[in-house]
């Protein structure tokens, strides 16, 4: 037993000195293992490479988060009074990671925006072409209105391009807060005509409006408007007023209707009624008018 394992072992010696030896590896310039490509540790190198470059692009085409007030924080900044970053202060705005003085010109103040001149000019002031403020020109009779951008003329005075005119009151007139036409109206009982105030002739039994369009005056109860005088309305029997603007003046009652001035009772035909108004009548569903009659429908 012994001895066939001496001659197996033996064997294996001759064997391993006959087998040909393995090829030299060898590495090209492009770093090819035997002209195959690239191993797992070498294709990590270049990974890494590519990352390190994409990052150095990143950061050209992105320079700063400082320019969100969220790198760190330069000089003239101050931390926000919410969540991370920083902002600006008053009378600096961000540019790269820096906050720099805007250009301020007199009579103006910061308002804190990003966006725009990044200032305003004060109450009394008007910018011109970005960069100054200048007086707002107030002519006399004139005060700045409140929110300091505009003038108005004073009480008495109307606007007449750039100066405040005084409003010459005619007689029997006062002053309104109407900014547009005369600035001025007439006194109940007149009426405006070329500049004055006349008065309006009112007829017998007829009152003023008071209406700033339309009909100055108007009839009382009982009386109707014919020309420029109000008569009085002659009331037929089973009639009642009516003070509509149009008509007699009076209006029949229910179940009548009018007829030459006067009011006449209506013969309300079998299978009809009275409509609405009360002066009219229709013929009821199912039957139709014919004759002055209604008759059942086909």
């Amino acid at each position: 037993m012994s001895h066939d394992r001496s001659f197996e072992a033996g064997q294996a010696v001759v064997h391993a000195e006959t087998l040909p030896a393995p090829a030299p590896r060898t590495t090209d310039p492009e770093e090819r293992v035997d002209g195959n490509k690239p191993t797992g540790h070498l294709q990590e190198r270049q990974f890494a490479k590519l990352a390190f470059a994409t990052g150095v692009i990143a950061s050209l085409a992105f320079p700063a988060f400082a320019q969100d007030g969220i790198g760190p924080m330069p000089e003239n900044a101050q931390p926000r009074s919410y969540g991370d970053g920083w902002d600006c202060d008053a009378g600096y705005r961000v540019e790269g990671a820096e906050c720099l003085a805007l250009d301020i010109p007199a009579h103006a103040y910061p308002t804190g925006r990003s966006y725009g001149t990044g200032w305003e000019c004060d109450r009394g002031f008007e910018e011109v072409n970005g960069t100054s403020c200048i007086p707002i020109p107030v002519p006399a009779n004139a005060f700045l209105r409140s929110h300091g951008y505009d003038w108005q003329c004073e009480r008495g005075f109307r606007q007449e391009r750039d100066a405040c005119l005084p409003i010459v009151l005619p007689e029997h007139a006062y002053l309104t807060e109407d900014s547009s036409g005369t600035g001025w109206t007439c006194e109940r009982g007149y009426a405006a005509v070329a500049g004055t105030c006349m008065p309006i002739a009112v007829p017998a039994n007829a009152f003023l409006t008071n209406a700033t369009y339309g009909a100055a005056w108007a009839c009382e109860r009982g009386f109707v408007k014919i020309d420029n005088r109000c008569d009085a309305i002659i009331l037929p029997a089973n009639a009642f007023l009516d003070q509509a603007s149009y008509g007699p003046g009076w209006t029949c009652e229910r179940g009548y209707a009018p007829l030459s001035g006067d009011c006449v009772a209506i013969d309300l035909p079998e299978n009809a009624y009275l409509d609405r108004s009360g002066n009219r009548w229709s013929c009821n569903r199912g039957f139709r008018l014919s004759n002055g009659v209604c008759i059942l429908g086909r």
